[in-house]
């Protein structure tokens, strides 16, 4: 049986950003966001140029394979953005998160630098299948703070690590997945402001893909929105 991905894309400016610095993917057998940093114009740059190196990959065959193609997007990405840098230094500093799902057959293969996240509802249950590269995160590891304290830090958003340039290779996982599985990739505009338990009833309310991403925008225009917001609603499927 070979399983493809359904997806839709929501991109939103939010509510107090005058520019939008999020980019995204999704194709048959690749979903992916990416959050820019750095500052007008050049986290818009950073996460453009990982989003376009993506985009021209094609998808392995085999889960080794994917991880492979995944690291050398990853390993791409740095060398070109570090060239943008030197071209115009005034992009010192700039960067990107990036969150990418690729199925290889039946598995899924995640790469994650930063804190853009991917949840899987699988049977009515969430799943947080990403780990947040942040000063939070790591406290939460250590047992100083509590999720739900994390979630309400004036820190939560200092990202530990980012394509930006440095030898910085992304997390690999892989899982199984079935038909009837749906994935969210998210930027922290949704997941910093929006709880799981939230995410988790929308994903499971809203059958069709485009109208639950409106939905997911929509609580996080309720909750502010002080940051741009992207997701991608992913539907594995049969082809």
């Amino acid at each position: 049986m070979t399983l493809i991905l359904r997806s839709a894309i929501l991109n939103d400016v939010g509510l107090v950003r005058t520019n939008n610095e999020d980019s995204a993917l999704a194709g048959d057998r690749l979903v992916a966001v990416a959050d820019g940093m750095g500052g007008l114009p050049a986290g818009e740059v950073a996460s453009e140029i990982v989003i376009r190196i993506l985009d021209e990959l094609t998808p392995p065959a085999t889960a080794d394979e994917a991880g492979d193609a995944l690291r050398a997007v990853v390993s791409t990405a740095n060398q070109r953005i570090r060239a943008a840098i030197t071209v115009d230094p005034a992009r010192d500093g700039m960067g990107t998160t990036l969150t990418a799902a690729l199925l290889a057959g039946q598995e899924l293969v995640l790469a994650q630098v930063g804190d853009s996240r991917c949840y899987l509802l699988r049977d009515g249950e969430l799943t947080q299948l990403t780990r947040d590269d942040t000063f939070v995160q790591a406290l939460v590891d250590q047992g100083a703070l509590t999720p739900d304290q994390a979630r309400h830090h004036p820190q939560r958003s200092l990202v530990t690590r980012a394509v930006q340039g440095q030898d910085a290779p992304p997390a690999i996982g892989v899982l199984a997945t079935f038909v009837g599985d749906r994935l969210l990739l998210c930027t922290d505009g949704l997941s910093d402001y929006v709880d799981d338990q939230v995410i988790a009833q929308t994903l499971g309310t809203y059958g069709d893909r485009q109208h639950c991403g409106e939905q997911l925008v929509k609580l996080a225009h309720q909750a502010g929105a002080p940051d741009n917001v992207t997701v991608v609603v992913s539907d594995v499927t049969q082809a």
